[in-house]
């Protein structure tokens, strides 16, 4: 049973529409003000929210606003209720994030049609989608039948091919895209005053790069580098903010997306600042293992040369080779090549941890 919290000031209002709700089959929370509101929906966490906009103590824009910046609330679904037609109320709630409206008065089937309507898109966007172009542009179709956004990715754009050791980016330039790796593999580093190289992260199929840059318009603090020949869908600065500043739902949705993985970089990042080398090769095998692992062999391997692995883990080349060495004796890896095969990934893992 959905569960919608309703804010109305105006009794005889509150309980007409609590009980249409309650027939309809939803639960309803009832707030007399707009501050009882913002309480219950924080402690609650309803499906949907329906707020009156004049209210005393605290008004629908203030709910809204208190609510949009809570992590907990700020992805409900919010419909205001408004005795108003005016253009400036309209252009005010939809600029602080609302998802409808209704005029009063209303009748029973255009309430529940609009409740409905954002329960079902938000359910839409709450849906998992996958890493890959397919997926990227099934949530994009989506987010385009929610809320008329702006193309994201349009029809004349194509996937551009970046080569080998070809610079998607580089260091000290300004961002002015959304990269998506739709396949092939791409690598992000520093360089110090000596041209030595740090690898700061790894990406694959459908992963997105470039984005904290780009979102805090800054230039970037690192440079991206194909591994291999890849397929990248770049998305313009102009279309990407677009689709986070027009829409509550969707940029709430694509930036959960875009920091997914944030936390493991952090963590990781901290483990080869501070561990043994001997632990740093490990986590560096373990990244590359969870990235390029080749899903169809019969075991665990993966293709890197030796001066990415040793850009990955802070070293010299010799002493991340000396290092595998051990690991073979150890039976832990096998090594041909730039191909390395994992023999016992509990162990690695033990190890790194």
């Amino acid at each position: 049973m959905k569960k919608i919290l309703l804010i109305e000031d105006n009794q005889e209002i509150r309980e007409n529409i609590a009980e249409i709700l309650t027939l309809a089959n939803y639960e309803v929370l009832e707030a007399e003000n707009g501050k009882v509101g913002v309480e219950l929906a924080k402690r609650e966490i309803p499906d949907l929210i329906i707020c009156d906009i004049m209210m005393p103590q605290l008004d629908g824009y203030g709910v809204l606003h208190m609510l949009s910046n809570n992590s907990n609330t700020s992805g409900i679904p919010f419909i205001f209720l408004t005795a108003k037609s005016e253009k400036e109320d309209f252009r005010k709630g939809m600029n602080l994030g609302a998802d409808d409206y209704l005029i009063k008065p209303f009748d029973d089937l255009e309430l529940l049609d609009a409740i409905e309507m954002r329960l079902k898109k938000n359910e839409i966007l709450r849906s998992e989608f996958q890493n890959n172009m397919e997926g990227l542009q099934n949530f994009i179709n989506e987010a385009r039948g929610l809320e008329d956004l702006n193309k994201l990715i349009s029809n004349e754009q194509k996937v551009t091919i970046y080569r080998k050791k070809q610079n998607l980016f580089s260091e000290g330039n300004f961002p002015n895209a959304l990269y998506f790796l739709s396949k092939g593999k791409i690598k992000t580093y520093k360089a110090n005053e000596d041209g030595r190289e740090y690898i700061t992260n790894l990406f694959k199929d459908g992963d997105f790069i470039g984005y904290l840059d780009l979102m805090e318009e800054k230039p970037y603090r690192e440079s991206a580098m194909a591994l291999e020949d890849s397929e990248v869908c770049i998305i313009p600065k102009e279309e990407f903010f677009s689709l986070l500043y027009k829409n509550r739902d969707v940029a709430n949705k694509f930036i959960k997306i875009l920091s997914d993985n944030l936390a493991d970089k952090e963590e990781r990042l901290l483990k080869l600042a501070y561990n043994s080398v001997r632990k740093r090769v490990a986590e560096a095998l373990l990244l590359v293992e969870k990235q390029y692992k080749r899903e169809d062999a019969d075991q665990v391997q993966v293709a890197i040369s030796r001066e990415d692995l040793a850009s990955i883990v802070g070293a010299s080349k010799e002493t991340v080779i000396r290092t595998l060495a051990d690991f073979k004796d150890e039976k832990l890896i096998d090594t041909q090549g730039s191909k390395i095969t994992f023999l016992n990934l509990e162990k690695l893992k033990r190890m790194r941890n």
